[in-house]
């Protein structure tokens, strides 16, 4: 089973002069509890099911499998608004790392999340001017607690 290991910041606006060309992608949370997270990602005519862990740390363990478009948009349409989130996927490179920064339309307008996967808990990480604080423990920034919900943090414009 795979471990994925990732770290999660609040990013600034200033980040969006480095995003070029990004990825619309809209995830449904089929399943949450303190032990399992499922859920179904869109992007472009792509379909993923993703299983997590809880989060260890910085660590948790992933198993995720892509299905036919068909199956997945029919998934994703049963899946309620409230268990849903949009957002758009940049890829940044930064000190030779590569960084996931997510922009998030909808009732979440204006947060910007950026997250580094790394090979280990201990590596380390040249954070970017534009990283403002660490979000990776606060369970509030889960992308499976965000879908629906109010925004816990505006980013500031």
């Amino acid at each position: 089973m795979a471990v994925e290991i990732e770290r999660k910041f609040i990013a600034d606006p200033a980040v969006l002069a480095h995003c070029r060309s990004g990825t619309q992608l809209i995830q449904g949370y089929l399943y949450t509890d303190d032990a399992n997270t499922i859920r179904i990602r869109q992007a472009g005519e792509c379909m993923l099911v993703t299983w997590k862990s809880p989060r260890r740390g910085c660590c948790r363990e992933e198993i995720e499998f892509a299905i036919s478009p068909a199956d997945g948009r029919a998934l994703l349409a049963r899946v309620p608004a409230s268990r849903r989130l949009e957002k758009t996927r940049y890829r940044v490179l930064h000190a030779g790392a590569g960084w996931d920064v997510d922009v998030f339309g909808g009732t979440l307008a204006g947060l910007i999340l950026a997250e580094i996967e790394l090979e280990r808990e201990d590596q380390l990480v040249t954070l970017p001017s534009w990283v403002r604080r660490e979000v990776t423990s606060d369970a509030r920034y889960r992308n499976s607690r965000l879908a629906g919900s109010v925004m816990p943090e505006r980013t500031a414009a």
